[in-house]
């Protein structure tokens, strides 16, 4: 008999339900529903509107359920954002966005006592202003009340699945993201967390994905008229949920592509050398409860940000209507440096390009598309750099490189990622994150037996398709980003 099963996937600008049939040999894909994830600007702060979120996965579930029902349910999203529960299980504050400013001058103080060399050794994370110990940090200084008094801390993955079932539990991909849970023991790091002034009482002990965690609320199926469906516990952060779904062995290199880029492999054991550290790559849990080594890139992010200010200026523009202004630009005339913490914040990113462009003495793109081609030729490069990275410190040579998620439907950047790097692309699936989910609650089902089966169910259900490297000179331009890189620090 066939099994249905919906994923709830939430990205840091939208989100969807999608629904997956398995016919005991393939896997297809339905979407029910999609919905805009936006921000909140209030009182100077910057918030993720949780209830309305909430409020879409109800809205989302009736619409799964309408389109034929479905047998559990996975949820998973983004990393590092968490929520506080009191004693009756209430939440106590709205939830602050990773990208609130608050979280860098709690970083700063948080690194005069710990330096970044000792939170790696531990925590194996990769600096970011928006770690959850950052976060934490900032609620210790400003609202110490909160963490007082509250009963239980949930990553938001965690979060959403406790208000759907009414059980508390932590998954250990999204708790790895935290920047507090102690790389080899798998398990929160008691000794960083007192010393950060964060009860230790308010963390439950990490499990490993493909965890049932109950029905769906008696009181929720009344509200939502649904009936009782099993809430499952997936690979909860989505880089996890993408990683399963890539179509090649543990030992492959990946490129999770979406807002943010990922780009990785898997480790049997974490690398917190002082190399790693200073390549700034990350040791983040995988859904076997293994290691994904990974470098962070602002990928889409860049693109996505001028879209949105190009349309608050009139200009409405598709991504295929911007991939078509950068084609005929002339590539590799200007470079920015993509992880440059300029282009974090929202608002008028190509202004930013322009100025930085200018700053660096370099020819400034006026046009969408000269932009675009800039931005293009940038995350490739990027992708390149971060590529040598992760050969050199993982020991390992690799012939291709899988590209999964959502920016592989960028043809021109799956494109010029194959010829800087001057190996194959291997593009696909697209709905990764989606169908990793999937998987992980079909194997928590009894469907598949385990990782071996999905890799192999990904292969028989979703087509890829191979960029070939081609053009030449790509070296002499990768000679130039790198002096640029080196003369911009």
């Amino acid at each position: 008999m066939s099994k249905n099963v919906l994923a709830i996937d939430f990205g840091a600008s939208s989100g969807r339900a999608v629904a997956g049939m398995f016919d005991g040999e393939r896997l297809s894909l339905h979407e029910c529903r999609r919905f805009d994830n936006e921000p909140v600007s209030f009182g100077g702060d910057f918030y993720w509107d949780f209830p309305r979120l909430f409020h879409e996965v109800g809205a989302s579930l009736r619409a799964a359920h309408a389109a034929g029902g479905f047998d559990s349910v996975g949820l998973d999203t983004w990393g590092v954002d968490f929520g506080l529960l009191d004693a009756r299980g209430r939440l106590m504050s709205n939830l602050y966005h990773y990208r609130d400013a608050r979280n860098a001058a709690a970083a700063r103080r948080v690194l005069a006592d710990h330096p970044m060399p000792e939170l790696y050794a531990r925590t194996g994370i990769q600096f970011a202003p928006f770690n959850s110990i950052f976060q934490l940090r900032a609620v210790r200084d400003e609202q110490p009340w909160l963490l007082e008094h509250a009963e239980r801390l949930l990553m938001l993955p965690d979060l959403f699945n406790f208000f759907l079932s009414g059980v508390q539990h932590t998954e250990y991909s999204a708790a790895s993201t935290s920047g507090a849970l102690d790389v080899r023991a798998r398990a929160w790091d008691e000794t960083l967390l007192s010393a950060l002034g964060v009860p230790v009482r308010l963390f439950q002990t990490p499990s490993l994905p493909g965890q049932a965690l109950g029905p769906l609320l008696p009181s929720l199926c009344e509200e939502w008229m649904l009936p009782p469906v099993p809430v499952l516990s997936v690979a909860a952060h989505d880089t996890a949920s993408a990683v399963a779904a890539v179509p090649a062995g543990p030992d492959a290199a990946y490129l999770s592509c979406g807002t943010w880029s990922l780009l990785g492999t898997q480790l049997d054991e974490p690398n917190t050398s002082p190399a790693a550290l200073e390549a700034n790559f990350t040791n983040e849990g995988a859904c076997s409860g293994k290691i994904r080594f990974l470098k962070n890139i602002m990928g889409l992010w860049l693109i996505q940000e001028s879209r949105r200010h190009w349309a608050r200026t009139g200009q409405r523009l598709s991504y295929a209507e911007l991939e078509a202004a950068a084609r005929p630009c002339p590539a590799f005339r200007s470079f920015i440096d993509v992880d440059n913490p300029a282009f974090a914040p929202p608002g008028n990113l190509p202004a930013r390009v322009r100025e930085t462009c200018a700053r660096t003495g370099q020819p400034v793109p006026e046009s969408v598309g000269e932009i675009m081609q800039c931005i293009y030729g940038s995350i490739a490069l990027a992708y390149r750099r971060g590529f040598e990275q992760l050969e050199a410190l993982s020991g390992r040579r690799f012939g291709a490189l899988h590209i999964v998620g959502g920016g592989i439907k960028d043809r021109y950047l799956c494109q010029l990622t194959a010829d800087i790097l001057g190996i194959p692309v291997i593009a696909g699936p697209a709905e990764a994150t989606a169908i990793g989910n999937l998987a992980v609650q079909l194997v928590t089902l009894g469907e598949l037996s385990g990782l071996d089966d999905v890799r192999r169910l990904v292969q028989d259900s979703f087509p890829t398709e191979t960029f070939e490297p081609a053009g030449s000179g790509v070296d002499d331009v990768y000679a130039r980003y790198r002096i640029f890189l080196e003369q911009n620090q």
